[in-house]
Order: structure tokens, then sequence, then C-alpha cells
């Protein structure tokens, strides 16, 4: 069997039987580089040098991490949830509300890709405080894993601004030309607009036909971990506002998360909002709840590096193409299914795309894909499997907001929902894509 598929397998089973994330990647490393030809030492040695690049992204977590508790503290998650149980008074305003925190949280995730380009920082902010709200609805909380989700992948698929410049730009059209495909003038938007639709169709079904029904959650154990209400003073709203604006603008600034989140983190204290002898508690705390997240992606970047060492990926697509040279349809599924796969086990479509690229091009060139259909091939098998992958920061994220209290499961209420809602669709959406254009 060939070792990407093996190592992809035994890290999904492993996490599937709730094995933790990190112990299962850890596992499929070392049993796929092991049945990939590599030796012990050489193994390891490579998942070293993987997880060495999952330092800064690591770190980026850990202080969005402290910003966020920061936001917490000044109160304005809060007072934006006491809102909403406000309105949960009026039995009238409880359907409106529902639909109002649904289009919110999904309006905030499209943004935090593009408009906004913070990624899933927004999560331990705005989540905890309205999952008292969220019970109260009997709202499923793996419909808002499925928003959520889908928020913070689409838009980075189908619009070439913030996160999706880089990855429809410089990732995608990028490796395409530098594999000998000439992409000028080719519009991202175009060759990508048909697999997005495939993301909303998903979505719509997860909204008024998965999760429509009401589930139950404690509110104890909410009340527990998140207060419900809370008095806010105008000082700390006013502070907590500028902090969000300052750390976006430095973000935006310097292109790095981790300068924006300092900044926001370091106005708090100038303001006395975090008083200097609370800040080393309180950063303590933000790192430790981004704690998994940052571990899971140092372990995911090794995991990555193993399945490269091997050198099998490219044997994987070939073997898998090769099976149906001349039919076009056959061999467009074969590529999307090994995108899929290798995704799921690396965790990142923006690392797929430049693995896949090198041979999936001279492959396309072959079998007469036009360089529109070859784009939208390339950029679905890419991000096919970032949404249900256990791996991945666009399932870590969710769960990381959703999870406070103990009552949401990363593997069955965010990853198996989102892999069947998303990746199913894509994977006919990219098709159709590779086929019409």
């Amino acid at each position: 069997m060939n070792a990407v598929v093996l190592a992809v397998g035994v890290m999904l089973t492993l996490a599937l039987l709730r094995t933790h994330v990190v112990i299962s990647l850890l596992l499929g490393a070392l049993v796929g580089g092991l049945a990939g030809g590599l030796s012990l030492s050489a193994t390891l040695a490579a998942f070293n040098n993987g997880i060495t690049g999952g330092a800064s992204v690591a770190l980026s977590y850990a202080l969005l991490g402290a910003f966020a508790l920061a936001i917490a503290k000044s109160g304005l998650p809060h007072a934006m949830a006491d809102l909403a149980v406000k309105r949960l008074e009026s039995s009238d305003g409880k359907g409106k509300l529902k639909w109002a925190l649904i289009l919110l949280l999904g309006a905030v995730s499209v943004a935090s890709q593009n408009l906004v380009p913070i990624h899933i920082a927004f999560i331990p902010l705005l989540v905890p405080p309205l999952l008292y709200a969220m019970a109260r609805l009997h709202l499923d909380r793996r419909l808002i894993a499925c928003v959520i989700t889908f928020g913070l992948v689409t838009p980075y698929m189908v619009f070439p601004v913030g996160f999706g410049d880089i990855f429809l730009k410089q990732i995608l059209l990028g490796n395409i030309a530098k594999a000998g495909m000439n992409v000028e003038g080719i519009n991202v938007m175009h060759a990508m607009a048909i697999p997005a639709l495939g993301m909303v169709a998903g979505l719509v079904w997860s909204v008024l036909v998965s999760y429509r029904k009401p589930r139950q959650y404690s509110l104890g154990k909410i009340e527990n971990v998140e207060r419900t209400h809370a008095h806010v003073s105008r000082k700390s709203l006013a502070t907590a506002f500028a902090a969000i604006v300052v750390a976006f603008s430095v973000q935006l600034y310097s292109d790095s998360m981790i300068m924006g989140a300092l900044a926001g983190f370091l106005l708090f204290l100038a303001t006395g909002v975090v008083k200097w002898k609370d800040a080393d508690g309180l950063f303590n705390e933000g790192m430790k709840m981004m704690a998994m997240i940052g571990f899971t992606m140092i372990t995911a970047q090794g995991f990555a590096e193993v399945l490269k060492a091997t050198g099998e990926v490219g044997s994987l697509v070939s073997a898998s193409a090769g099976l149906f040279d001349g039919n076009r349809g056959l061999a467009a599924f074969a590529m999307l299914a090994v995108g899929l796969v290798v995704t799921l086990g690396i965790g990142s479509s923006f690392s797929t795309v430049p693995i896949l690229t090198a041979i999936y091009v001279p492959l396309c060139l072959h079998l007469g894909f036009s360089p529109l259909a070859t784009v939208s091939l390339i950029g679905t098998a890419g991000a096919l499997g970032d949404a249900g992958s256990p791996a991945s920061d666009s399932t870590l994220g969710p769960t990381s907001g959703l999870n406070v209290d103990g009552q949401h499961d990363h593997i069955r209420d965010t990853v198996i929902p989102t892999f069947l809602h998303y990746n199913l669709p894509l994977l006919a959406a990219g098709w159709i894509a590779a086929m019409v254009l």
C-alpha cells in the first residue's frame, strides 16, 4: 500500500477512535515513514525538520490567545452576549435571534479571510460568550461548526484578497506557472466559482436539513466557564474597540499576526484595563487556551514533512491518474481524490498545492485540460480536505470556541460534519468544473 494513504488512514482511524489528534499524527507519521522505506532515524529527522516550520504559527496562536483573553476581560464579548440573552426574554424574538447568530458568525468568518484577514483569531473572542444564548435557543453546535468552517475555507478559494491573494495568486497560479503552464490572463474567480458553489450547497444543506432540529446542552456547564451577565465600563469597551483596530492595523501593515496581537495586548496594559500585576497570569491562560491548536499545527507540519520525504506523493498521483490515461473524467476524479487524501493528512490546502502542482500540470497538459480547467482542478484538489481534516485550523478553530465547556467533540461534532457537508459536494463541483471549463 502507498505510504501516504497508509499514514493518512492510520491518523484518521486513530482520531475516530478518540485518540488525541497530536498522538494520531505522530503515530501516522511513524507508520508512513517506515512504510515508505525510511529508517526510524530518517523518519524522525524529517519529522523534526518539519516541526520547526510550525513554530511561528504556534507562537502566533499563543499571542492571539492572550489577546483574546484581554478582550474577554474588557467585557466586550459578554456585553454582546447579554444583548442576545435579553432578546431571549421575548419569545417572539427567538427565531430572529437564531438566524441573527448564524448570520453574524458566518459574516465574521468570511470577513476573517478577506476583509480583515485575522483567520481563526475571532473564534475564542466571539463564540464562547454566545454559547449560553445558543443553548437557550437549542442551536446545534454542529451547525455552527459548519457555518464557521464554510467562512474559513470558501472565501480564500474564490476571492483573491487577503488569504485568497496568497492562495489563489501566489500559491496556485504561481506554482502552476512554475510547472510550465501559461496562466496569464486567467480569472481565478471564474476558475473557482463552480467549486465554491459546491461549498455553498453543503452549507445550505447543513443549515436547512442536517442540523435544523433542536439539540440540548447543559446550561450549568456553560455557566461554570462563561459569565452570562457582567457589568462593563465604557472605558473597557472603548479600549477593546481601540485594541481591535490597532491589532488589525498592525497586522495588515506588518503582515504579522504576532505583531498585531502583541500591539493589541500592550494597549490593554497601557490603558490599565488589564493590570500589570495580572498580565503574567492572563498571558499564561491565553497561551494555554490556544496551546492545543498550536501543538497540533506543529505536529501536522512534521507529519507533512514525513509524507514528502517518503517520495510517494508523486507515485500516488501518477499511479492513480495512470490508470485512467486518456479518460479525462476518471483522471480528474482520481486527481481530486488524491488531493483529498493528501490535504486530510497535512491539514493545509496552502501546503498541498505546491506538492501536487508539479505532477498535475504535465498530466493536465497531456490529457488536454484547458488552463482554466487546470487551475480549477488543482485549486479544488488543494482545498479538498481542509474542511474535515482533524489537523486543519479550519476545524480546530471552531472546536476551540465551541468546546470550552466540554460539550462539543472535535471529531464527531466538527470534523465529521464538515467532511460530509463540504468535501463531498466540493468533490462533485470540482469534477464538473474540470469537465466544462
